[in-house]
């Protein structure tokens, strides 16, 4: 049974099939819904909880 995993930028749901994965040389994995998701997280380096189309939008730090 394929699993549903969560994107790790805007926090959506991603369905299976459809993400894109980044590995980082540490070990630590992300995925992605889509190439936006991607490129703002790697490339552009911004804050989800700044952006208001994601689902971590006014998320405090803890």
């Amino acid at each position: 049974m394929p699993r549903i995993y969560t994107c790790s930028f805007c926090g959506r749901p991603i369905q299976p099939g459809r993400m894109r994965m980044y590995i980082k040389t540490d070990g630590t994995i992300y995925r992605f819904c889509s190439s936006k998701c991607f490129k703002s997280m790697i490339k552009l380096r911004r804050d989800p909880r700044k952006l208001k189309w994601t689902a971590k939008y006014g998320q405090a730090v803890r």
